[in-house]
């Protein structure tokens, strides 16, 4: 069974921990049919690329659950399900892992083939997925680690960790790896406005696992950099396309050309399954806009002018030309990305 800080999926029923309430409080919604999971996404309840993607097999199974109980045969569950599938992949248009999960559950769902014992395979699967990611996550901070030598100061942007992930984290999972090894390090955090992923939880992650965390303001990395504080940017994906260019939330690329002027490493850590390869460049990922509200308020608290027009894409794009290298659970992809991209994740 799967029973993380993120989630916990016991007798048919998710349990996600509402991220929008840390770090506060700690609170698990429960969501026991596929309306209640699409919602949790949409809502940003759960949040990050390779999280979202295993919610979603679960809201997919507790889907087949319900319809293989209203289905007159196998073709009219098939019927019901694409209702299932389309009502789940609306949520967030951005982050790929969520597509990438439902094409899986999907394709395990035909190969089954009959009504009697779906919903059970189905669940099998999605665990598995969630498995999966866990032990993808752990190879992931294996090989970034290998990048960051003793005393290296960090900067990172919105949050990668446990709470991203089923569990360990991506880009985070790699520092707390490096953590693990001994490594004497400290982790300059970005608040990451205006959801503020940064401030309530990373740095919630890191005094967790007992390493040095120093918040600071969005607009204040590039100081920073000319300081001479940093030593290394990492960050998480939501979506990586076949030349190299890089999704992830918004003031991802704002670091990268930060980044490249200051001569100062800039990595993005991922698992296989957050890259696309039926999209060649950054220009054709989707970006998800998203509410007023979250940039108009803060904590609940109006801080603009009533009427004031607004702009909130939730993801930019960063070329892959200020990009490093790409951290995955099967090794690092240098440059030329075109090609040794494919190389990892085959055509």
């Amino acid at each position: 069974m799967i029973d993380t800080i993120t989630m916990k999926w016991k007798d048919w029923t998710l349990y996600l921990i509402d991220q929008r309430k840390l770090p506060l409080e700690e609170i698990y919604v429960p969501c026991s049919d596929f309306r209640e999971v699409a919602s949790a996404i949409k809502e940003m309840i759960v949040r990050g690329a390779p999280a979202i993607g295993a919610t979603a097999a679960f809201g997919f199974a507790l889907g087949a659950r319900e319809m293989a109980g209203k289905a007159s045969d196998w073709g009219d569950f098939l019927e019901k399900m694409k209702k299932v599938k389309e009502t789940l992949a609306k949520t967030r248009p951005t982050a790929v892992n969520l597509f990438w999960a439902l094409e899986r559950m999907e394709r395990v769902m035909k190969e089954f083939g009959h009504l009697n014992g779906i919903a059970e395979r189905l669940e099998e699967e999605a665990i598995k997925i969630a498995q999966e990611d866990i032990e993808t996550n752990k190879a992931i901070g294996r090989h970034g680690a290998q990048l960051i030598e003793d005393g290296t100061a960090l900067l990172t942007h919105c949050n990668t960790g446990s709470l991203a992930t089923v569990d360990y984290g991506t880009a985070l999972g790699v520092i707390r790896t490096a953590h693990e090894q001994g490594k004497k390090i400290k982790v300059f955090v970005d608040e990451t406005r205006p959801y503020l992923q940064g401030a309530r939880l990373t740095a919630w992650e890191l005094m967790k696992y007992g390493i040095e965390a120093i918040l600071i303001s969005d607009n204040m990395a590039g100081w920073m950099m000319k300081k001479g504080l940093v030593d290394m940017v990492i960050v998480g994906a939501d979506r990586v396309v076949a030349n190299g260019d890089v999704a992830n939330k918004i003031g991802t690329y704002s670091l990268a050309v930060l980044a490249k002027h200051h001569s100062i490493p800039f990595y993005t850590a991922l698992p296989t399954s957050t890259i696309d390869l039926s999209k060649k460049t950054g220009d054709e990922i989707p970006i998800e806009e998203r509410s007023e509200d979250e940039v108009t308020h803060c904590g609940g608290r109006r801080i603009a002018p009533e009427g004031v027009k607004v702009m909130n894409p939730a993801f930019d794009v960063t070329p892959a030309e200020l990009v490093t290298g790409i951290i995955t659970e099967k090794g690092i992809i240098k440059p030329p990305y075109e090609e040794n991209i494919r190389k990892v994740v085959g055509s």
